[in-house]
């Protein structure tokens, strides 16, 4: 069966992937920047035999591995190749090697897990029919998204995929489990850059002022009501500050207040009306108090729903493999990946591949300093990606 010899070769070539991760763990690159990262990959497909290459988006790789009858169907593989701004805090052999940079949301893993999953499929491509595409994308954690980029340089077209399959690392599901969700799983993702103006002065005399401290903290409060009395309840909404600077002191009142912030929901129509609604809050309560308001709305990623009938079956592909016990259905998360870019386009499945070990001690979550993986995970991560793609297009 086909399905015991991708066992087979994931288990032999297991070291390899851990190998690999190693290396791209070691060698970080921020988003947009994944110049080693990508010349790394080309070189690995390379030596895998795979030599329909192109390069996309700046940093992206895009790579073609032929079946049997390449034009009967087409399935993507999608791996994500950059890194994030931390300063890592591990104490571990293959710990990053660039200052202030780190592979805190598991990317690493899922470009090796790619690689492997390339390097089986391409050793048994005569098992199988159809043409599977391998998605090497940058800037995943950056806006616009290196998704969007792919998508603009025609990764999915020539020829256009019926469907793409993702996965990330997941720190809350043990090692050896999986986790799938069929229809919407995670949020649209708004950056909110906001400045209220006022008239600063002495704190003693606040009766000559324009305090944009105080009028900042009633808009804050204020727009809390998005969420708790604009959205419906049945639509999963956050709307969070994560950052306010007002640079006084105890007795100096600031000319203005800067405040960051983020908006994420799980439905498209909602999120626009959600802008207007947090501009017209914000502006009534500062211009009410005396104030000005600069505020500007990113938008970001979209929400991700996965393709109902594609999920339902990369998901009973996943028990075939590892069995019932170890694929573990998933909640709506409020995070945000642009692999919702590709859902948008075509049909997709993004799933969790957990990597938490307790007993070793990794338990940190995904953009901490701590974090890091049961590194078992790449022999099921490679192994599972190259078993759903080939059962998407039909072993022979």
């Amino acid at each position: 069966m086909v399905n015991n010899r991708i066992k087979e070769l994931a288990a032999a070539y297991k070291s390899e992937f851990i190998a690999n991760r190693r290396h791209l763990h070691a060698n970080p690159e921020l988003s947009f920047q994944e110049f080693q990262t990508a010349a790394f990959v080309e070189k690995q497909l390379r030596g895998f035999g795979i030599n329909q290459i192109e390069h996309k988006a700046g940093t992206g790789i895009l790579a073609i591995i032929e079946g049997n009858s390449p034009s009967k169907k087409v399935i993507a593989l999608r791996g994500d190749m950059d890194a994030l701004p931390i300063v890592e805090q591990n104490d571990v052999s293959y710990k990053s090697t660039i200052p202030g940079v780190m592979h805190a949301c598991g990317h690493d893993v899922h470009t090796a897990s790619l690689l492997g999953a390339a390097k089986i499929l391409n050793e048994i491509k005569d098992q199988f029919e159809g043409t599977v595409k391998l998605i090497f994308q940058p800037g995943e954690e950056l806006i616009p998204g290196g998704a969007s980029l792919m998508i603009k340089d025609k990764a999915l077209e020539n020829p256009r995929p019926s469907g793409i399959i993702g996965q990330h690392v997941m720190p809350f599901i043990p090692v050896g489990k999986v986790g799938f969700r069929k229809g919407m799983y995670m949020a649209s993702a708004d950056e909110l850059y906001i400045t209220v103006k006022g008239k600063g002065g002495h704190g003693a005399m606040p009766e000559t002022l324009v305090d944009p401290v105080l009028i900042a903290s009633h808009m804050i409060v204020a727009l809390q009501q998005v969420v708790s009395r604009n959205a419906s309840p049945k639509i999963p909404s956050v709307l969070s500050f994560g950052r306010v600077e007002a640079l006084g002191a105890t007795n100096i009142i600031p000319n203005e207040v800067k405040i960051q912030g983020t908006f994420r929901t799980l439905n498209e129509e909602w999120r626009a009306k959600a802008h207007g609604h947090m501009v017209n809050i914000a502006k009534g309560i500062v211009e009410g108090m005396g104030g000005e308001l600069d505020f500007e709305v990113r938008r970001g990623y979209p929400f991700l729903k996965n393709a109902e009938a594609l999920t339902a079956r990369a998901q009973e592909a996943a028990i075939q493999y590892l069995g019932q016990e170890n694929v573990v259905d998933l909640d709506i998360w409020m995070a945000a990946e642009d692999f919702s870019y590709y859902t948008q386009e075509i049909d997709g499945c993004f799933y969790r591949l957990g990597t938490r070990n307790e007993s070793k001690g990794i338990v940190s979550g995904v953009h901490t300093p701590t974090f890091d993986i049961d590194e078992d995970a790449l022999e099921i991560g490679a192994g599972l990606m190259a078993w759903i793609a080939i059962n998407e297009l039909g072993s022979l």
